[in-house]
């Protein structure tokens, strides 16, 4: 059974932790379904798997490109598609333009927007009263990269309370779930207590509903990761390995 945005709410109300990761392809959506993670986010990241520095260049066609082809890989998971840079912050028409072609093209679920300042919340009310699941996204938000860095968010009184307010203008904005990104663990905490939608985080802490990673980190293809991140396995090196292996029996001719 495709697991749905009503499923995760209530999974935090019988306390079931949510199991999330990221995907950019056929192939690697279709294992980390098999092996049963319950949400798959075609993240803007994707921007890093590229090659790109940062999220901010990617577009809405490359995103739905690769959601295409990640969502052909997934029977069982809820998938969720990045609004990428500036393709939601002009007018709520360019945001239900393309919220609506992610959903129309690609066959995902639901799109995620960064945010929770009054006029992102205020969009995201409409995309739901429009029909289209949201997601939120509040702490360090990467596409605000060069205004924020990529440090950890939240760590003054202020800028805690201003995160929480945030993480409840989304919620009463309709939204069915929210990312906490590199926050303290006590304020991640607050806010889970606080809302009665999942939160899922990422360098957030162990109290959030469920948690997310970057999939190339969990499996060690990125050349570098964030300090939050854990490397289950070292695939740069089975792959280099593999491939070096291979190059020696092709030129000593004993393959094939």
């Amino acid at each position: 059974m495709a697991i749905t945005t009503q499923q995760l709410i209530q999974w935090k109300q019988q306390g079931r932790s949510i199991v999330a990761l990221t995907a950019w392809d056929y192939a690697i959506a279709q294992l980390i379904d098999a092996a049963g993670v319950d949400l798959i986010l075609v993240g803007d990241s994707m921007a890093v798997v590229l090659g790109y520095e940062t999220t901010l260049p990617i577009t809405l066609d490359e995103m739905i490109y690769h959601a295409k082809s990640v969502r052909r890989g997934v029977k069982r998971a809820l998938v969720v598609v990045d609004l990428p840079f500036l393709t939601y912050q002009e007018s709520l028409q360019q945001a239900m333009h393309s919220a609506g072609r992610v959903l129309k093209e690609t066959g995902a679920q639901a799109v995620k927007l960064e945010g929770g300042y009054p006029a992102i919340a205020e969009t995201i009310a409409r995309l739901v009263q429009a029909g289209i699941p949201v997601m939120g996204h509040v702490g360090l938000t990467p596409q605000s990269v060069h205004q924020l860095g990529l440090r950890q968010q939240g760590k003054t009184q202020e800028a805690s309370e201003r995160i929480l307010q945030e993480a409840i203008a989304l919620e009463q904005a309709g939204v069915f779930s929210i990312v906490l990104e590199h926050i303290p663990a006590d304020l991640a905490m607050q806010i889970t207590q606080k809302l009665s939608i999942p939160t899922i985080g990422i360098g957030a802490g162990i109290h959030c509903d469920g948690q997310v990673l970057v999939t190339s980190d969990v499996i060690g293809l990125a050349e570098k990761h964030p300090p939050f991140a854990k490397v289950y396995t070292n695939l740069r090196e089975t792959i280099t390995k593999a491939v070096q292996d291979y190059a020696v029996e092709v030129r000593d001719r004993k393959f094939p």
